[in-house]
């Protein structure tokens, strides 16, 4: 069995930390969703901890805040979300965390959307009742892009800050 590093805890916490912000009061689409898949896949060496992790956390805080019938692509989204970590993170600087952040955002509008519209009777199931549902979204687009950019901000910066102060993070593998 494969050993807990220091790294595996710092990161497990600092994800579990930013999913419980979801538990206070926040503006809609404020919360650090894609930060946390993001985070995941770009710090865990180990596939199945960086999407364990932090769809553990997700789960656990949906648990509190309850489920709804589309979140079959909040979580499809959040796992493609911790793919992007991993393919465009492998270098961490500020213009990947920027545009893996966008990406994010944009692919949480498509997938959770697209979702929407499939589950919705709102919207009729043909071009122009997805352009529809697409449209009614927009309005809400802003808060997430600025949310991500935000929690991206928070959680990669403050891992920075703690890798600078404890070395041994920065070299062990997990």
């Amino acid at each position: 069995m494969e050993k807990m590093t220091p790294k595996f805890w710092v990161i497990t916490l600092m994800i579990f930390g930013a999913a419980f912000v979801r538990l206070i009061p926040h503006p809609p689409n404020f919360a650090p969703i894609a930060a946390m898949a993001l985070f995941g896949g770009a710090y865990f060496s180990k596939k199945w901890a960086a999407f364990l992790v932090p769809i553990a956390a997700m789960i656990i805080t949906d648990l509190i805040l309850g489920f709804h019938e589309t979140m079959w692509a909040v979580y499809l989204s959040f796992a493609l979300i911790v793919v992007i970590g991993m393919l465009m993170l492998k270098q961490i600087k500020i213009s990947n965390l920027f545009f893996a952040s966008v990406i994010s955002s944009v692919s949480f509008f498509i997938v959770t959307n697209f979702g929407a519209w499939l589950s919705s009777p709102f919207y009729a199931k043909t071009g122009a009742g997805l352009a529809a549902c697409y449209t009614a979204a927009i309005p809400f687009f802003h808060q997430t892009l600025l949310s991500d950019l935000f929690f991206v901000g928070i959680l990669f910066g403050a891992y920075h800050l703690i890798k600078a102060k404890y070395p041994v993070l920065a070299e062990s593998k997990f």
